[in-house]
C-alpha cells in the first residue's frame, strides 16, 4: 500500500513538472506577442491627430496580436484540460508535448508577419504561413491526445470514460475544418481567419467544461 502510494506521488509530481514548464512556456508565447506592436515616434508625430492616424494605420498589429493571443490562452486552457486527465508521463510522451510547445513559441512569428501584410499585395503568403502553424498545433494536440489517451496508456485509472470520449470526438470533429482553413488561406484570407476564428470559439466554450477527474 506504502509502495502505491509512493508511485501516485512520483506520476503526480512528474506530472506536475511537465505542466508547470508548459505553463511558463505558454506564457512566454503569450507576452512574446505584445513585442510585435510597434509604438509610433514621436518624432514623426506633430500633433495629436498624427498620433491617432498613426494609431490607425497600425490595426493590423493589433489585430493579428488579438486573434493570437485568444489562440494561445485557449490553447492552454485546453492543455491544462487535457492534463487533468493524464496520470503519468513518459519520453514519448514528452517529445509530442515539446512538438506542441515549439509551435506555440513560434507563434508570434506568423502573427508578426500577418500584421506586417495583411491588406497588402502578399497578404495570402502571410495567412498560409499563419494558419499552417495553426494546423501544426491542431496536429500537435491530436498526437498528444491519441497517444495518451490510446488504450488509456497515460490516462488515471479511473478516468471518465465519456468525457475522454468527448475530447476524442471533438479532435476528430473539428481537425477536417482546420485542414481547411489551410487551404482556404491559399484562395481566400478572410474566410480562413474567419474559420480560425470559429475553431477558436469553438475551443473556448469545450475548454471551460469540467475537467475534473478522479484520480
Amino acid at each position: 500500500m506504502q509502495k502505491e502510494n509512493t508511485t501516485k506521488e512520483e506520476n503526480f509530481r512528474e506530472t506536475g513538472r511537465v505542466e508547470a514548464f508548459s505553463d511558463g512556456v505558454f506564457a512566454i508565447a503569450i507576452t512574446l506577442l505584445v513585442l510585435e506592436i510597434k509604438v509610433p515616434h514621436g518624432g514623426e508625430m506633430h500633433s495629436p491627430d498624427d498620433l491617432v492616424k498613426a494609431l490607425v494605420q497600425i490595426w493590423p498589429s493589433f489585430f493579428a496580436y488579438i486573434l493570437s493571443f485568444v489562440f494561445v490562452l485557449i490553447g492552454w486552457i485546453n492543455h491544462h484540460r487535457l492534463f487533468t486527465h493524464i496520470k503519468r508521463i513518459d519520453g514519448a510522451f514528452l517529445y509530442l508535448n515539446g512538438f506542441l510547445l515549439l509551435m506555440f513559441t513560434f507563434q508570434p512569428f506568423p502573427t508578426a508577419l500577418l500584421a506586417e501584410h495583411i491588406g497588402h499585395p502578399a497578404e495570402k503568403v502571410a495567412a498560409v504561413v499563419y494558419a499552417f502553424i495553426v494546423l501544426l498545433i491542431a496536429i500537435g494536440y491530436q498526437l498528444l491526445w491519441r497517444y495518451a489517451s490510446h488504450n488509456h496508456r497515460l490516462l488515471k485509472a479511473n478516468v471518465d470514460a465519456a468525457k475522454v470520449k468527448q475530447i476524442t470526438h471533438e479532435y476528430n470533429k473539428t481537425f477536417p475544418v482546420f485542414v481547411v482553413a489551410f487551404a482556404a488561406s491559399f484562395y481566400n484570407v478572410a474566410a480562413s481567419l474567419g474559420l480560425i476564428t470559429s475553431l477558436m470559439l469553438f475551443y473556448a466554450v469545450t475548454g471551460f467544461t469540467s475537467t475534473d477527474s478522479t484520480a
